[in-house]
């Protein structure tokens, strides 16, 4: 087989990818080692930034979320009794849009296979050959075929623990990882959200976040031990913990109802530089991991497939490899404001293990400066909707 890009991962970086690529006549392969419905039913991130919006709609994938997606005007904290409103629209003149990622891949799966676009999902054994030449290669094995995938370009889409970044020598790439002593226990069910806008709640018990996907469905998390196990939390038990976590007035406004899914996921930051090595490209997860309270890791993925598909096509349209050259110092600046938004949100709410109680006050007083302070607010909206993609 022969390709200019030669993408691997079906999640929203490599689809994305693979579809602007495709509008501007590039041609492109997709290998993912999942089948299609684990990708298509897998429940991920649902805060997205305009330059993410504006995104999708490049992508001529708009039409559902139009139809369907939620737009908030700001978040609410609510800690020490207080319930405090941000507004993002007053101090920035912006907003954020809720439209779940496990909707935005399902689109971007219709719209390259409606197109003919080579995803091959069930890729199994996929290895990176050749990368530091003007002739890499993709070997992998499907419907029972061992098949080489020959191109100009890798772009390895596939997540932390994927191929792209583990095929690079560990003496070529440095990584920053710090490791969370907290997860989130997270539960999806069908009620209505407690607010129109998502709520972060701190309490003595630990951290609560109050989100959506839709007005009828509802995604809640509260803070747990990164090896918490989910069938410890029955549905009754987890709904007596956000009452208690999200104080009086949320707990007032708390529909609850049977789960649709539970999960935990412990918190990292995480980033690996450079970006680029030789004709493999890293994009999203397989660079970069941000905890979620800043809800900024599909908005971060999205910011580097911008980058990235606009580098590809100044290359085979204009003869221009600059913007590829400079691929992996353009994104790691946002990358790096991304991971201290996303630090500073993390420690803000959160109860670490180990505080003292010194530690604890600060916290608290923290908490009372930044929605009290009208540059303090400003700064948070400005990151929290997100800072210009270019």
């Amino acid at each position: 087989m022969r390709t200019q890009v030669g993408i691997i991962g079906a999640g929203p970086a490599g689809l994305m990818l693979s579809q602007l690529l495709h509008l501007n006549g590039i041609e492109n392969v997709v290998l993912e080692r999942q089948t299609r419905d684990y990708c298509e039913e897998r429940i991920r991130a649902g805060v997205l930034e305009q330059g993410t919006v504006e995104l999708i709609r490049e992508a001529q994938i708009a039409d559902r979320m139009e139809q369907l997606k939620m737009v908030h005007d700001g978040i609410a904290l609510t800690f020490d009794g207080q319930y405090r409103h941000i507004s993002f629209q007053e101090l920035t003149g912006k907003g954020v849009t809720i439209w779940g990622q496990t909707q935005i891949v399902r689109d971007l799966i219709k719209a390259r296979t409606d197109a003919g676009g080579p995803v091959l999902f069930e890729a199994e054994n996929v290895s990176i050959h050749d990368f530091d030449t003007d002739s890499p290669r993709i070997r992998f094995r499907h419907n029972d075929e061992d098949q080489e995938l020959q191109c100009d370009f890798i772009a390895g889409c596939d997540g932390f623990h994927g191929v792209s970044r583990a095929s690079i020598p560990a003496d070529r790439i440095k990584t920053f990882e710090r490791v969370y002593p907290f997860g989130w226990l997270g539960m999806l069910c069908e009620t209505p959200p407690v607010s129109e806008e998502v709520v972060y709640s701190h309490s003595e018990r630990g951290y609560a976040l109050f989100s959506m996907r839709s007005p009828t469905l509802s995604r809640l998390y509260i803070q747990c031990a990164p090896d918490e196990n989910p069938d410890d939390w029955p549905d009754d038990r987890l709904w007596e913990e956000l009452k208690l976590r999200g104080g009086e007035q949320v707990a007032s406004r708390l529909q609850t109802g049977p789960s649709i899914e539970k999960s935990v996921a412990p918190l990292r930051s995480f980033v690996a530089e450079p970006l680029r090595h030789g004709s493999l490209f890293l994009a999203g997860d397989a660079c970069h991991i941000v905890p979620p309270t800043g809800a900024k890791g599909l908005n971060l993925a999205m910011a580097d497939i911008r980058i990235l598909y606009r580098a590809f096509v100044e290359h085979y349209k204009s003869a221009n490899s600059d913007p590829l050259a400079s691929y992996s110092d353009t994104c790691l600046k946002r990358i790096w404001n991304a991971q201290r938004f996303s630090w500073w949100m993390t420690s803000l709410l959160h109860l670490f293990p180990d505080a003292s109680p010194y530690e604890r006050r600060v916290q608290l007083s923290e908490l009372n400066y930044v929605t009290s302070s009208q540059a303090a607010m400003t700064a948070l909206a400005e990151n929290y909707v997100g800072l210009p993609f270019d």
